[in-house]
């Protein structure tokens, strides 16, 4: 082999160490990049939006306990439903909405627990989207005893406690999407021992104007913690425009009710819905008597 030749191999057999030695390291590159924070991750892949979070609501489910999926049935309750909706929707955006401050944010809750305030949350938040131009988000806000993700057939997610408590920086990455066209939801988050100090700071009452900023045709319903025993809701009371105060028939006291709402703000729109007033053993969840007003 002459000098050249061996020059020549010497000079590729240098060239092909050192292609070895980047795969070497770009693998090693590649195997280490699991381990980043999540911080880095969204630094790298770009903010998260509401777009990226999604959750996939168990209709079946929710269908047969009496839920308002569209199945056709329970027409008396869609109903029923349709007519406190409606008077929502025109405090929120009609005339009245000019005297009221925040008239998009509907706060529901009951004088005591298992009244189903949470049950009427979900289904005025399921007839709100059905409107064409409307959206509606639903924030479980009752952090204490949260039950909004277990009947919408969801495990826990990171949401308003995260937030809240700085572990969550936009409100984009707590806001999820669901397979019901025009629902969004905000889930109460992981349990924590501060939660409902956590409801009367300041970020809360931050959080509150943001989301009635924020989308101009949006209802946003809270399923707030129930009135007695339970200070801090008195505080997202004056965050929001309007109230439902849940009434279950045969079971609230005329002395509850006044307790609950002598406190709340003037200036809310009031209003109370009768729950669980059987009509049949078919149909178990009859609303009446809803009074609206300030």
């Amino acid at each position: 082999m002459s000098t050249i030749e061996k020059a020549l191999a010497k000079q590729k057999a240098s060239l092909q160490k050192n292609q070895r030695d980047n795969t070497t390291e770009q693998a090693e590159v590649v195997e280490q990049s699991p381990t980043q924070s999540a911080a880095q991750t969204t630094a790298a892949q770009g903010p998260i939006t509401s777009k990226d979070l999604k959750l996939d609501i168990d209709k079946q489910s929710m269908d047969e306990r009496g839920y308002l999926i569209d199945s056709g049935e329970r027409k008396s309750i869609k109903d029923e439903f349709r007519q406190i909706k409606r008077k929502l929707l025109n405090n929120a955006f009609g005339s009245a909405s000019k005297t009221l401050n925040n008239s998009n944010l509907v706060m529901v809750s009951s004088s005591t627990p298992n009244e189903g305030k949470t049950f009427v949350s979900i289904n005025l938040a399921l007839s709100i989207a059905l409107e064409q131009d409307k959206t509606v988000l639903l924030v479980d806000a009752d952090v204490l005893r949260p039950s909004v993700n277990r009947e919408l057939g969801l495990s826990t997610q990171p949401g308003l406690m995260e937030y809240l408590l700085g572990e969550k920086q936009s409100i984009n990455e707590i806001i999820y999407s669901t397979n019901i066209d025009k629902l969004k939801l905000i889930p109460a988050g992981a349990p924590h021992h501060l939660s409902n100090e956590l409801l009367a700071s300041d970020k809360m009452a931050s959080l509150a104007q943001e989301l009635a900023d924020r989308y101009p045709d949006r209802i946003v319903i809270f399923d707030c913690p129930p009135l007695i025993g339970v200070t801090e809701t008195l505080v997202l009371a004056n965050l929001m425009g309007q109230a439902v105060v849940v009434v279950e028939e045969n079971k609230t006291k005329l002395a509850d009710i006044q307790k609950a709402t002598e406190n709340l703000n003037e200036n809310l729109a009031l209003g109370l819905v009768v729950n669980k007033a059987i009509r049949s053993h078919k149909d178990m969840y009859g609303y009446y008597g809803y009074g609206y007003g300030k």
